[in-house]
């Protein structure tokens, strides 16, 4: 069998593989609407640093999930969750609600997320595929995570869950997250899986 042979041969796998891949990483990415309010948290994080909230981002697919990437993102998770003390925002800075760097190694969940969402940033992950999210917890409190999109979709960093989770394999309802191309906008999440949560979202 010539190499013309070959290549014609293995043509049809390599098709179905990249259609798997495909439809593996649709699968397990989250189904975004259009854009939506920004928790008022972060509106006042991007009026003290407004550089954080001007990261524009091509559209463009995800960052290739690679064995050395999610490694780093390992890393990065739990550092960062060793690293950080979790405090309110009430005990921190007097106030309800505060997102902010914690570089007094004190913080609540926003804060654990935009952490790990820097230090990724500088290991040269686009910020169109680090995105903070804010998601309603079983018993219907407020939270907020990181979530990584990647080829084979998207992931959470989170402060209350050591591993990194696919979005899908978490027990959280999915509200709203960072727009993809423009870190200072915010898109809906269409989350209809069926999981019942009580509460509200305050």
């Amino acid at each position: 069998m010539d190499t013309g042979q070959v290549l014609r041969a293995v043509a049809p796998v390599v098709a179905s593989l990249l259609l798997a891949a495909t439809a593996h990483a649709e699968n397990f990415s989250m189904p975004t609407g259009g854009r939506t309010s920004q928790p008022v948290g972060h509106y006042e994080f991007c009026q003290r640093l407004p550089s954080e909230c001007r990261e524009m981002t091509p559209k463009e697919a995800p960052i290739t999930l690679t064995r050395k990437l999610w490694a780093e993102l390992i890393r990065v998770n739990n550092t960062v969750n060793q690293r950080v003390k979790p405090m309110t925002d009430q005990q921190n800075y007097g106030v309800e609600e505060y997102w902010s760097y914690p570089d007094d190694g004190y913080g609540d969940c926003e804060d654990y997320a935009l952490e790990k969402r820097r230090k990724l940033i500088a290991d040269n992950i686009p910020a169109g595929d680090l995105l903070m999210t804010v998601v309603k917890q079983p018993n219907g409190d407020g939270h907020a995570v990181l979530t990584v999109r990647t080829s084979m979709g998207d992931y959470i960093l989170d402060n209350l869950e050591p591993r990194i989770l696919a979005w899908t394999d978490t027990d959280y309802r999915y509200l709203k997250r960072q727009s993809e191309t423009n870190s200072g906008q915010w898109v809906a999440i269409r989350d209809d899986r069926d999981i019942t949560v009580v509460g509200s979202l305050k």
